[in-house]
């Protein structure tokens, strides 16, 4: 990652130049920088986009993916007392259920593929597996729900046809690439210096932990971005870190999505065999194995090098059409 982190400079860069700011600070990178695209997407409509975006998957998978759409698998729409966020979740033995609080827009859109993605990994996975081997682990879990948000990504930035939908289309990526690949992979290298901290005896001060949180922000963002002090206590609010090595489960689950659906895209039949095999087994066998029986060696830096690569192609698009 920190190889790679020219490109996230980059992209920090861009962001202040399209904000127009003269100082770019942490809370500015929640701030839309494609503010006039008016893009309303019924829910119909984006079941279709769904449908559309998953078609690589082949026939049997698109079949499944209907039937979950027709038959109930949802709870679309925002309801008196209904939890809010999404999810999918179900028991061994029934279809998977899903939980949306569906709005006309892109974003959720890109979270029904997510949804349904976990939902076709469980079911797949529950039709093939006896129940002690058909429940996947966190290591994979995020891989199928990434893939199908890919494709969709990948469907999109080809059909798309006005340079407002295109811009808006790049940003969301690259703020997906943001937030799960490299903050998730600085939240992790948080982690790991706090542990060798204490397995050397040392004591973890607020102190500590304020200036190792701030240094690592300032590495990865680097000068373009003003790092408050106020950003050296957030840390504190993030609640993964009282799950330790939770974080970087993100950053591998992407960065294997982008491999697998480079594949998917490249090679045709064969990778999606090979993908649909990965979904079909579930937790059968170790999460390394199970992703190189998908074609993607995530004991090696090469996946997560293909998905840094794609962040900067990415970036150069958006560069250019700004």
């Amino acid at each position: 990652m920190r190889r790679n982190l020219d490109a996230m400079r980059r992209y920090v860069a861009l962001r202040k130049k399209l904000l127009g700011l003269d100082e770019l600070h942490m809370y500015d990178l929640y701030a839309p920088v494609i503010k006039d695209v008016k893009w309303e997407i019924p829910y119909p409509e984006a079941v279709e986009l769904v449908k559309d975006g998953l078609a690589p998957l082949g026939a049997s998978y698109g079949e499944i993916l209907s039937r979950g759409f027709t038959e109930g698998w949802a709870d679309v729409f925002e309801n008196k007392g209904k939890t809010s966020g999404a999810y999918s979740w179900g028991p061994y033995g029934v279809h998977p259920y899903i939980l949306l609080n569906y709005q006309d827009n892109l974003s959720n859109v890109f979270t029904i593929a997510h949804e349904m993605g976990h939902a076709m990994h469980s079911y797949l996975a529950y039709s093939e597996q006896p129940y002690p081997y058909a429940h996947y682990t966190i290591f994979t879990a995020e891989v199928a729900s990434t893939v199908s948000e890919s494709l969709l990504m990948d469907h999109l930035l080809k059909t798309a046809s006005e340079r407002g939908k295109k811009l808006y289309l790049l940003n969301h990526y690259l703020e997906q690439f943001r937030g799960t690949v490299f903050r998730q992979t600085m939240f992790a290298e948080f982690e790991k210096i706090i542990h060798e901290n204490i397995e050397q005896g040392q004591a973890l001060t607020p102190a500590l932990l304020r200036r190792v949180y701030r240094r690592l922000n300032a590495d990865y963002y680097g000068p373009e971005m003003v790092v408050d002090e106020d950003v050296e206590f957030e840390w504190a609010r993030i609640p993964h870190f009282y799950s330790a090595f939770y974080v970087y489960k993100y950053a591998t689950g992407f960065s294997a999505a982008a491999a697998i659906t480079r594949r998917i895209l490249e090679e045709g039949a064969s990778a999606v065999d090979r993908y649909l095999g990965f979904l079909k087994k579930g937790g059968s066998d170790y999460p390394l194995d199970l992703l190189k029986s998908a074609g993607v060696d995530m004991a090696s830096p090469a996946p997560v090098q293909e998905g840094l690569d794609l962040f900067a192609r990415l970036l150069d698009q958006m560069e250019e059409l700004t």
